[in-house]
């Protein structure tokens, strides 16, 4: 009775009502927004006073990305992404993109354009077909070209069409890239972006309107140009225009490579699959890749009595660990025989590491390290003297003494460690008795001529696999880790990579297609609650666009081995000093 009495006087609390003409949008730090419900989730934070402070590009409403036109037809929790944001960033880099889409093809119709490999200093290096290379005064009609579409604030039509429409729209356009990559998509329809009279698809969100692309630039390299965007840090302001001669081969390589394999795009690539090359694809690629640590080893061996050290550097899952063990195989092929020495060994004792701007231990500073001490061991190894090495206790955070060595007469020292190429690395060492080689992951197939495939998330697929069979960790608790790990890369890793002697892309044409069907049971098991599955969601929808590779046909020496598991250089042991 008392519980029938209590319903019966909270039920006078509740009634049936029609919808209220507006919504309330609350943000994550409680300050709450109500307009006219269906409107754009643009118009709410519009009235917030940080909107022209960084610029706000996306939002997530209810744990979803969305665009800004996207409308809020009931209350909702709603977070601004701002080009601060990676998701942000994102956004406006391919909103950008096909703004130059346009711009091109207004001035140089019977051209075609390809967006390819990414510039640290933020940029996108560009290719032009048909037509030979651009001229400054092209460039400069090009920008001004860009800066009209942005002054006059054109809207980004976003369509969803049947696959069929989209298909036929690319074939009337002679976009065979596209419409290669469209015969293997597995969902019916395909959502097409216009701006103007330029339609166009493009994996991901974009920004409501032209006007919002503010930043920008063009800068001729090489046989092409860089279309320039700001970097997270800095979202209104352009960085300097670096030169990077050694990288810049290395991309060429990296095409002449692709075209060895006649697979110029994932639709090549799904081609390739399906009628049955898979085997040559994997071959000739590991050969391309065996052919170019040979190369090193040359190289090496050809400057033998000068070369006393091989430092190795490289960004997070770039494959170093099997690019050092396959680079010792051919060196002791060589007659070389060179002895490996770990850079953690000589950290800091934990209490006098330096800490952050949040007061953890920086250990991926280079001022974690004796530097000192680690130069003095290499001299000294070097001049044939008894060292006694250092090892550093991770549990107790002591550094220790660790094995006494002196090197034979024939052994080379290898390091390899983030900050291989740091000129502050090793003081009071020779730096001409140093070979530097940087070892990343650094290009990718397209998905298409204007859809590029970033490197940085083959990196992170690698690593979510990796980090799931070694380590136990969730794909959630990787992709958490993941913008930290990213901005020791920035600091410690990519300003230096032009202090290499010699480049290695780690990078396999099929890899994407091999790691696909590990990665995905791991991404789908980021809880819909946490802040990480828009991060594991748009990993999924890119993955969509590949054809499964059979893991048994990948070799057991090969670099991708180190994420899938299977190495037959795991437990590959250089041989020791005396």
């Amino acid at each position: 009775m008392i519980l029938g009495k209590h319903m019966s006087e909270t039920s006078n609390n509740f009634k049936i009502t029609t919808p209220r003409d507006t919504v309330q949008v609350t943000l994550n730090d409680g300050r709450v927004i109500e307009g006219p419900r269906g409107a754009c989730i643009a118009k709410f934070l519009r009235v917030l006073p940080e909107w022209t402070l960084v610029p706000v590009v996306g939002a997530v409403v209810n744990g979803e990305l969305r665009e800004l036109t996207f409308p809020v037809d009931m209350d909702a929790r709603c977070q601004p992404v701002t080009m601060s944001d990676a998701d942000g960033a994102r956004i406006y880099r391919r909103s950008l993109i096909f703004l130059l889409q346009a711009a091109f093809a207004d001035l140089y119709p019977s051209d075609s354009l390809t967006v390819d490999h990414s510039v640290a200093s933020g940029g996108y290096f560009c290719q032009v077909f048909g037509g030979g290379t651009l001229s400054q005064t092209d460039l400069v009609k090009l920008k001004e070209r860009m800066r009209e579409l942005v002054e006059a604030d054109l809207p980004f039509e976003r369509r969803l069409v049947p696959l069929s429409e989209a298909v036929a729209l690319f074939e009337k356009t002679g976009q065979d890239d596209k419409v290669r990559l469209l015969k293997y998509r597995p969902k019916d329809h395909l959502v097409i972006y216009r701006l103007g009279r330029h339609q166009d698809y493009h994996h991901g969100y974009m920004v409501p309107s032209s006007g919002y692309l503010k930043w920008f630039d063009l800068s001729l390299l090489g046989d092409g140009f860089v279309l320039q965007y700001p970097r997270r840090h800095s979202p209104t302001a352009l960085s300097p225009m670096p030169e990077y001669p050694k990288l810049l081969s290395t991309f060429r390589q990296y095409g002449r490579w692709l075209e060895s394999l006649g697979i110029d795009s994932v639709g090549a690539l799904n081609d390739g699959i399906n009628s049955g090359r898979a085997r040559e694809i994997i071959l000739v690629s590991e050969a391309l890749h065996e052919q170019k640590i040979a190369d090193i080893a040359r190289q090496i061996a050809d400057n033998r009595d000068r070369v006393k050290v091989v430092l190795i550097a490289g960004p997070s899952s770039s494959g170093k660990t099997t690019f050092s063990k396959r680079l010792s195989v051919q060196l002791l092929a060589r007659g070389i025989a060179p002895y490996p020495i770990e850079m953690d060994n000589y950290f800091l004792d934990r209490e006098k590491t330096p800490r952050d701007e949040n007061g953890d231990y920086d250990f991926e500073s280079i001022e974690a390290l004796n530097t000192g001490l680690l130069g003095q061991h290499l001299n000294d190894l070097i001049a044939g003297h008894e060292v006694q090495l250092r090892h550093y206790n991770f549990k107790t955070g002591i550094n220790e003494p660790g094995e006494v060595v002196q090197l034979k007469k024939d052994q080379l020292i290898i390091l390899e460690g983030i900050h291989g190429l740091n000129s502050d690395l090793l003081p009071g060492f020779d730096s001409r008795l140093a070979y530097r080689v940087y070892v990343s992951c650094l290009t990718q197939l397209n998905l298409d001529r204007h859809n590029r495939i970033s490197t940085t998330d083959t990196r992170l697929l690698r690593r979510i696999v990796r980090d799931s069979r070694e380590r136990g960790y969730s794909a959630l608790a990787t992709i958490s880790r993941w913008e930290s790990v990213r901005r020791g890369e920035k600091d410690h890793i990519f300003p230096y990579q032009e202090n290499a002697d010699e480049f290695f892309n780690s990078a396999l044409v099929y890899e994407l297609s091999a790691l696909k069907p590990l990665a995905e049971p791991l991404l789908r098991q980021v809880p819909y609650s946490a802040p990480e599955h828009i991060e594991a969601k748009r990993l999924l929808a890119f993955l969509e666009w590949f054809l499964l590779l059979p893991e048994d046909l990948i070799p057991d020496n090969s670099i991708l081995r180190e994420f899938l598991g299977g190495s037959i250089l795991r437990d590959f042991k250089l041989w020791e000093s005396n």
